[in-house]
Order: structure tokens, then C-alpha cells, then sequence
């Protein structure tokens, strides 16, 4: 009898070391404002000069080629965050008590793979969830998961990934796994 205890322990020890050791699942950070990145287009408004009121992509490097100025890094910024950073930068010289409003006129695109029928670049709409994002990609395949999803998502520097449920927010930059079902 004591052996077999033996062998049950040592078998639930196994046991647990292999599922201490499946690859981590983190949660995918939902909260806080947009932080501007590679790929958005802002309308930037300088009020009193139309000239410098104009649209502006965000390029890779994370910033702005805005006139006068040159390169104002605007990645990870909140859109009133970048418009003191460009005010800033206008007031180095080149003009008196700028008043400067960014605003988003369009996200960077998010990315969806796996079992659905139509995997690629989408147009990202504000408020979207992954359920969203699978009708925009034309839905799911016959043999897709369609209870859970994984997102994987740039935070800080460092990119995560957390197994979510259909109605999880996504968004712009996210990349959307749809698993195939197990029978």
C-alpha cells in the first residue's frame, strides 16, 4: 500500500511540473487612454495657421515630420500629450503662445490569423471586441474555437498575450489568434 502511495505522489508531482511549465499566458492590459504608435494619422490643428493644420502619419521611428520643426516623437503619447509636445516645439522659435489640438482621424490596423476565412490587415473601428473583428474578417472557418481567443498586444516593450473570450476590446496594433476546436 505505501508504495502505491509513493507512486501517486510522484505522479502528481510529475503532473504538476508539466503544467507549471506549459508557456505563460499573460493578461492583456485593457485600461488606460490610447497611446499614439506607428501607423495612426492624427489631425493635428494649429490654430491661426491653416498651413500647419493638416493630417500626419505617425511613422515608424514614432513621430511626427511636422514643418518648421522637423521629427517630434509622439509614440506612447495620449493625443493631448502629443499637442503640447508640438506646441512645444513650435514655441522654440517659431512661434508666439501656439495653441495645438491632435486628434485621431485614423487607427493603425489590427492583425487577425487562424481559423477564420479571411486572415490580414483590418481597418480598426474605436470600441471594437474580438467578436467584432472575426465578423470583419469574414467569420469563422468550420473548425474554429468559437469560445475563446488569443490576443497578443504590445505593452511597454514587451509584447504579451492573454487567452480572451469573444467580447474581450481589442485594439488598433493587436494581432487576434482563432484557434481550430478540438472534437
Amino acid at each position: 500500500m505505501r508504495w502505491l502511495s509513493i507512486f501517486v505522489m510522484a505522479l502528481t508531482l510529475a503532473l504538476s511540473g508539466c503544467a507549471t511549465n506549459k508557456t505563460a499566458t499573460y493578461l492583456v492590459e485593457t485600461k488606460g487612454p490610447y497611446q499614439l504608435d506607428t501607423g495612426d494619422v492624427v489631425r493635428v490643428t494649429v490654430y491661426g495657421d491653416a498651413e500647419l493644420s493638416k493630417s500626419y502619419r505617425v511613422d515608424d521611428g514614432g513621430a511626427i515630420a511636422f514643418p518648421l520643426v522637423g521629427a517630434v516623437a509622439v509614440r506612447g503619447a495620449t493625443t493631448g500629450e502629443a499637442g503640447k509636445r508640438l506646441a512645444r516645439a513650435l514655441a522654440n522659435g517659431y512661434m508666439r503662445s501656439p495653441d495645438v489640438a491632435v486628434e485621431i482621424e485614423q487607427y493603425r490596423p489590427f492583425y487577425i490569423q487562424g481559423e477564420i476565412k479571411n486572415a490580414g490587415q483590418f481597418p480598426y473601428v474605436y470600441g471594437m471586441s474580438v467578436r467584432a473583428a472575426i465578423s470583419t474578417a469574414g467569420g469563422f472557418t468550420e473548425t474554429a474555437d468559437r469560445n475563446r481567443a488569443v490576443v497578443y498586444r504590445q505593452q511597454a516593450n514587451q509584447m504579451v498575450k492573454g487567452v480572451v473570450e469573444l467580447d474581450f476590446p481589442i485594439y488598433p496594433g493587436d494581432t487576434i489568434v482563432i484557434s481550430e476546436r478540438w472534437f
